[in-house]
């Protein structure tokens, strides 16, 4: 639901914009005269938001989280004002909720799913990736008759967790064609006031395996945003074949590139290197191209997983990490030192590969710190941008960064004290924004 509020007497009793009490709130001055500025677009006011505004430290550690209740103004998508606590009944009561960036699926597949039917576990048959395209292959013409329902399910289910943009892969392959794709637009279409998406086109069955490479040329000029593969060695049988195909469909259309890598040993990490090649070879790709998985990464001794990933950062290639990574931990502070950027997802959820899922990517974020042993003040707040796609509210040093005026007003409300907590707790989500668009 979106409320309009015209909020003269809110306005007028901040003029200027709270400078957070010296703490860093980036100040404005607000619009005069008011009418005007309403008459260009929507308002919003929340009041009693709670945001983080720095850390209390004793010594070098970071011991509490700073936080007090503002009113913020949203105007057209974004946030117009961030200002003192307002008492106005006119304002829209956020019961004192943490605001917090809203969450970003960065890693999950949309376009074939369970959800939203009868319940269904998967299957102990069908291991390999090879095993899966045939049972895809029987499965997606009856998948195929009720998606685009089974998204809009699935979306709903994300949203109800905080998330309000999604990086989905979705099948380009023979059986379903362009099918899976139009289905998922569909369903975004519907979807679009309260859930953003940028799309992978995916050759599930390999781009070689089975013939998928007209199909992917026709996705490409289809409303994607980049060019997917699989498995460039043991499914498409010839490494620098399928990534000089990837590579160059994505320049040729200008989109970026996301290649599931499940493969590991020497294969593994040739992928690894000849992709880290072909980037530094065309800067164009640089900071748009991610290695989903890629598990090989996890055998490497220490000393070779910093090496790669220097080379990573280097070429700007990021992880698309679902946590926990197979059965061995990946090396996420070694990426993380070394500038690689990382981001998380649900990948499967209730379908042929997987029977499980909540859509909580904040669920993601407390994994990773429990997992890498991230149990400080700082340290799970900044674990935070895991979920956000990279966002935070206080730098690493306790500099306020988000939210400030003229930035896009995605959000949550969160019932909880600080991201810390937020994260160590996985705290409920109270509300969800997008763009300005409030759901429910």
């Amino acid at each position: 639901m979106k409320t309009a509020l015209t909020r003269k007497e809110f306005i007028r009793n901040s003029s200027v914009l709270l400078a957070g009490a010296g703490t860093g709130w980036a100040g404005r001055k607000l619009a005069d005269p008011v009418e005007q500025a309403v008459d260009k677009g929507e308002v919003i006011v929340l009041k009693n938001v709670r945001l983080e505004t720095g850390f209390e430290w004793k010594g070098e550690e970071v011991i509490a989280t700073k936080t007090a209740l503002f009113s913020i103004e949203l105007r057209e998508g974004k946030f117009f004002a961030i200002g003192p606590n307002s008492t106005s009944s006119q304002a829209i009561d956020a019961r004192g909720w943490l605001l917090a960036p809203s969450f970003k699926d960065m890693h999950i597949h949309l376009d074939k799913t369970f959800y939203g039917g009868p319940w269904q576990a998967r299957t102990r048959k069908n291991r390999t990736v090879k095993d899966m395209i045939a049972l895809e292959e029987a499965m997606l013409p009856d998948l195929l008759k009720t998606s685009v329902y089974r998204a809009e399910k699935l979306i709903e289910l994300l949203q109800s967790k905080g998330t309000a943009f999604a990086r989905s892969h979705v099948n380009i392959e023979p059986t379903s064609g362009l099918k899976s794709l139009h289905h998922l637009q569909q369903a975004l279409e519907t979807k679009k006031k309260g859930f953003g998406a940028e799309l992978v086109a995916f050759p599930q069955h390999g781009l070689y395996y089975r013939d998928s490479t007209a199909l992917m040329k026709e996705a490409a000029q289809s409303g994607i945003d980049f060019i997917g593969g699989l498995d460039p060695a043991s499914i498409d049988g010839n490494i620098q074949r399928s990534i000089d195909f990837t590579v160059q469909l994505a320049l040729d259309n200008k989109k970026g590139i996301d290649i599931h890598l499940h493969e590991g040993g020497t294969e593994g990490m040739s992928v690894v290197n000849y992709l880290v090649d072909r980037v530094m070879e065309n800067p164009a790709l640089k900071g748009r191209t991610w290695l989903s998985h890629c598990f090989v990464l996890a055998s490497l001794e220490a000393n070779q997983q910093e090496a790669i990933a220097e080379k990573m950062a280097a070429a700007g290639i990021g992880i698309a990490s679902t946590i926990p990574m197979g059965r061995s931990l990946m090396p996420i502070p070694t990426l993380l030192k070394h500038g690689v950027q990382l981001v998380t997802g649900n990948d499967s959820i209730i379908d042929h590969w997987n029977s499980f899922g909540t859509g909580s990517v904040l669920q993601k974020a407390n994994l990773m710190a429990q997992l890498y042993g991230m149990v400080t003040e700082l340290e799970l707040s900044q674990a935070l941008a895991l979920a956000t796609g990279g966002v935070t509210a206080l730098s690493r040093k306790g500099q306020q960064q988000w939210p400030q005026p003229g930035q896009e007003a995605s959000f949550v409300l969160l019932d909880a004290s600080c991201s810390a907590e937020a994260v160590a707790r996985i705290s409920p989500v109270r509300k969800l924004v997008y763009k300005g668009y409030m759901m429910g």
